[in-house]
């Protein structure tokens, strides 16, 4: 498909997307003044004739003339079941399951607790609550996809995107007015958050899964799926405002997952995880930026290690949050601070707590501040195994990285206190079932590139992203996968590293380490089919230059 046609193709879902989310809007009031209508009530609600349990109410609704809805989604769970088996038995009036979407019981919660109906609340109160359910539904739709972050963008207009695969895809568009309601229902819904939403600074907040929207008047909740949604509120130029949201998933094993070969790892990595774990003390570091799954990657590190020591280890995280649960630990956050200041005060607070709590192993979120990593440190140095992540560039740079923060040289060049470097991207996987072979694009200059630095090997065994087909939703690609570097220094690493020696260091990794640079494990796997050429060249650089190391 050309550009213009992708293009023209995301200009009509737009257009459908506006005149589609109008007239949902539309019949969500419709929907519920026709339900509630007559005096009719909701006999599950908060306050209602019934007493069900919270996780039934978030389920179904019944109301007193038997109209009985179920989410679409739970239609044959066992609560269900026993539900209406117990109003049957008591002979409660009850008519055949209407089913609909979880925003829809949502709403009819939200509408119940307010005391009064549409029809008699006034036009702010009504757009006030379109907008909280708008909030839910864009969340529901970018969850359904796996979308990892919700831009939203409010200028002249509103323009929401979704971060499908690590790129960035426009979703709808809606007017100013809209856009500003909808950054303020945001703010409210927040469990955590500063205590008054301004719109020309910067604020953080967090929304929790399974709890109800706090400052709403109704009980929206987060899909099942999602277990809570960082958010990022910015001011940016010429009074506009800035909202990020990024999406945390609950982990698809519900007693949680240790597998790293599903994160994309193969045996080499495994092995080297696996050394890392064993070793009872010292420091180890998971480095990438911003979106490149190294909190996915340190939490199945820990439920791994757990279980390989059969419970039988005291593992504290501390973390500014929680974003996965990690059963079996001791996870403590770091919640209760407004500003960054305040939350270095009590994550170094939330560290020393940890450190005097009798444990065998400590995982740190994220290193973000000097007293933060000579903590850090401390615990390592004190006898304890320590993870933690970091923001850098590579494996090689976090020691560069520790030693701009502060950290001083005896320590990066212990290899006794420093155990493993390990940094990591995300990258696309190709769709098995409509790759293309990369001989369709002979006159493409990446295929001269692919030529000149792999020859017919490379070509033979390399593959691009097809058309898009059922299986990948159109997209070309599905899912993505973790592709890491992985270093277990010793002293001569080190100190050449401390020395500012880079290349000298990563000579002796390559030669005398058997080590392996991300880019040659994502040629690995160009070769394999897993990835195509576009997506490497995206992370490493192109094929035919001089690799930095």
């Amino acid at each position: 498909m050309s550009q213009k046609e992708t293009e023209k193709e995301a200009e009509e879902q737009k257009h459908s997307y506006l005149a589609e989310s109008s007239e949902e809007q539309t019949k969500s009031v419709n929907f519920l003044e026709s339900i509630f209508a007559n005096g009719n009530k909701l006999l599950t609600a908060h306050s209602g004739e019934l007493s069900v349990t919270e996780e039934t109410r978030r389920l179904l609704a019944l109301f007193s003339d038997g109209t009985y809805f179920v989410s679409q989604d739970h239609r044959f769970d066992g609560l269900v079941y026993n539900f209406e088996k117990t109003i049957k038995r008591r002979k409660i009036l009850i008519n055949a399951p209407q089913y609909v979407s979880q925003n829809e019981i949502n709403a009819i919660y939200a509408y119940a607790e307010r005391g009064v109906g549409f029809a008699k609340a006034d036009s702010e109160d009504r757009e006030r609550m379109q907008v909280q359910i708008d909030f839910i539904n864009i969340v529901s739709r970018a969850a359904a996809q796996k979308v990892s972050d919700v831009h939203i963008v409010v200028a002249d207009s509103t323009l929401v995107m979704f971060r499908i695969n690590g790129m960035m895809v426009r979703q709808m568009e809606y007017n100013k007015e809209w856009g500003e309601a909808f950054v303020r229902a945001a703010f409210a819904s927040a469990d955590i958050s500063d205590s008054n939403y301004a719109q020309n600074e910067f604020q953080g907040a967090q929304k929790l899964g399974e709890t109800p929207l706090r400052g709403s008047d109704g009980k929206l909740m987060l899909p099942h799926n999602v277990l809570a949604i960082r958010l990022q509120f910015n001011p940016i130029a010429f009074g506009s405002q800035y909202l990020v949201m990024r999406l945390l998933y609950a982990d698809d094993n519900p007693n949680g997952s240790s597998d790293l070969k599903a994160l994309g790892f193969g045996e080499r990595e495994e092995m080297l995880f696996y050394r890392l774990r064993a070793v009872p003390v010292g420091l180890n570091v998971i480095a990438g930026p911003t979106g490149s799954g190294k909190s996915t990657t340190l939490q199945r590190n820990m439920i791994k290690l757990l279980q390989e020591k059969n419970y039988e280890i005291n593992l504290i995280t501390v973390e500014d949050p929680p974003e996965y649960p990690i059963p079996g630990a001791r996870q403590m956050p770091v919640t209760n601070a407004n500003d960054e200041d305040a939350k270095e005060i009590e994550f170094t607070k939330a560290l020393n707590a940890a450190l005097r709590s009798d444990p065998d192993v400590m995982m740190v979120g994220e290193i973000r501040s000097m007293s933060a990593a000579e903590l850090t440190f401390k615990g390592a140095l004190s006898g304890h195994g320590v993870w933690t992540t970091l923001h850098a560039n590579s494996a090689p740079a976090v020691i560069t990285r520790l030693r701009d923060m502060g950290i001083q040289p005896y320590l990066l060049g212990d290899p006794e206190l420093v155990k493993g470097l390990i940094s990591q991207r995300l990258f696309r996987k190709l769709c098995p079932y409509c790759r293309k072979s990369v001989k369709e694009r002979m006159k493409d200059p990446s295929f001269k590139r692919l030529k000149i630095a792999l020859g017919d090997y490379g070509i033979e065994n390399t593959y691009i992203r097809g058309e898009g087909c059922k299986r990948c939703s159109h997209q070309g690609f599905n899912g993505r996968m973790s592709v890491p570097e992985i270093i277990l220094p010793d002293a001569m690493f080190l100190q050449l590293m401390i020395n500012g020696d880079t290349k000298r260091a990563i000579d002796y990794w390559l030669s005398e380490l058997d080590g392996r640079t991300l880019r040659d494990a994502a040629i690995e796997r160009m070769l394999k089919g897993y990835i195509d050429l576009d997506e490497l060249e995206r992370w490493c650089g192109l094929l035919d230059q001089r690799p930095v190391y």
